[in-house]
């Protein structure tokens, strides 16, 4: 509720200086938020719409307080009860493995003592290439990082290649316009880290069980969770790590 009580607090100084000056709250401060009220309009529609902002950020904050705040039996019965509909090959993804449980229970933040057990795990489930090379083909890297086909419910037609979908959440090449922020981004990627051997074999490793790097990574542990195959990881590699990939140009 903090977060609450601050913006109350904001929305009560704005009132207070509208009042007092006269002018509406877009022209006192550049505050996108409240700057919905325009400055044509009189303070009483300026002191309704902060009325109307506190009553939604309070309805936002009190609906966050109960989700956080619901039983783990609720939780996982409302689950249950949504996907009443599903293949029963799918319905074990309902189910969080061990790794999940933890990360779900700490929000994300394990004990240091959970952390080292999760990187431990995450480590010990990495499987490596035959042939010991990690960096396969750029080409074929950006093909899986552009393919967001697999794992979807919807997604039944098996003869079709499953993608990482890696641009949903980073930035690779600079030439895509349309990627996502929620990871960082990777352009030049193996040219800042002068494509070290040590850096290619810890890019791996993240895309095959990202856990390894970090516990509890909302990064999809996509080899060890059998989303991608060995030689489309190697090819991810590849179009992170390889000098002739557009990423590195």
């Amino acid at each position: 509720m903090s977060a609450l009580r601050k913006l109350a607090t904001l929305v009560s100084d704005l009132w207070s200086d509208t009042k007092r000056t006269g002018l509406s709250v877009s022209t006192r401060r550049p505050l996108t938020a409240v700057a919905l009220v325009s400055d044509r309009r009189s303070d009483t529609n300026t002191r309704l719409g902060l009325v109307g902002l506190v009553l939604l950020a309070t309805g936002a904050f009190s609906n966050l307080a109960n989700a956080q705040s619901a039983p783990p039996a609720s939780v996982e019965a409302a689950v249950a009860s949504s996907w009443t509909a599903t293949a029963p090959d799918w319905l074990p993804r309902l189910k969080p493995d061990a790794l999940q449980q933890v990360c779900t229970a700490s929000r994300n933040a394990p004990s240091k003592a959970d952390g080292d057990t999760i990187i431990a795990a995450a480590k010990a489930s990495i499987k490596y290439p035959a042939d010991g090379k990690l960096v396969g083909d750029w080409k074929k890297g950006e093909a899986v990082a552009q393919n967001g086909y697999g794992l979807r419910f919807t997604d039944t037609d098996t003869t079709r290649a499953i993608g990482g979908n890696c641009y949903a959440c980073h930035q690779i090449d600079r030439k895509e316009l349309s990627y996502g922020t929620l990871g960082p981004a990777l352009a030049e990627y193996g040219k800042i880290r002068k494509f070290a051997e040590a850096d290619t074999k810890a890019v791996y490793e993240k895309i095959y069980n990202s856990h390894a790097a970090f516990p509890c990574s909302q990064m999809p542990r996509f080899g060890s969770g059998g989303t991608l195959t060995i030689e489309q990881i190697t090819d991810l590699v590849a179009l992170l790590m390889d000098p002739a990939s557009p990423v590195n140009k």
